[in-house]
């Protein structure tokens, strides 16, 4: 399974705008599978491998910075790659369209983040929306902790108050949907 690179870097510039400090340390926890992704430029448009480049990433983020909770170095490094990346032109559209429409492309966002992965609206009511994830190769609660901080920051940046992401169903837990 793959992550697009515009992914795995916002990982480093997490890294880099909020613990310039502890960069180096967080560089030199990685395996050398995954220190190879970091010590030359990430491009944004190529893929990379998922658990080298992100998963085991945000793993040393979550030992380092978070008393080895890597579920809430993941939901910050989520939320932190969701206001990368809808600055400039994104942030109006995003701020200009409503919440469910932006739920609703929710998908299409998924699949440019992770390959095979597909992603859906399973219901969805005036204040609140049931996504599901159909298909991904590689379950992991990380990755579902970083997809539920960047829809989270989304949100807010939407213009949506009180924010409540809920994962009530899991695919790393084998939960049936």
């Amino acid at each position: 399974m793959e992550v697009k690179g515009s992914a795995v870097k916002s990982i480093t510039d997490f890294m880099k705008k909020n613990h310039l400090d502890k960069y180096n340390d967080w560089l030199a926890m990685l395996p050398e599978d995954s220190k190879k992704h970091f010590l030359k430029p990430i491009l944004p448009s190529s893929w990379y491998p998922l658990n080298e480049a992100a998963i085991v990433p945000t793993e040393k983020l979550g030992e380092l910075l978070y008393n080895s909770n890597t579920i809430k170095a993941a939901w910050q490094s989520g939320r932190f790659s969701a206001e990368s990346a809808l600055t400039g032109l994104y942030k109006f559209f995003v701020k200009a369209a409503s919440p469910h429409f932006i739920i609703g492309k929710a998908g299409r966002i998924f699949s440019t983040y992770y390959q095979p992965s597909e992603m859906l609206v399973a219901d969805s009511g005036p204040k609140w929306v049931k996504l599901h994830i159909t298909k991904f190769e590689s379950p992991s609660e990380i990755i579902e902790a970083r997809i539920a901080g960047w829809i989270e920051k989304a949100m807010e940046i939407s213009g949506c108050d009180n924010v409540k992401i809920e994962i009530t169903k899991s695919l790393t837990k084998s939960e049936s949907l």
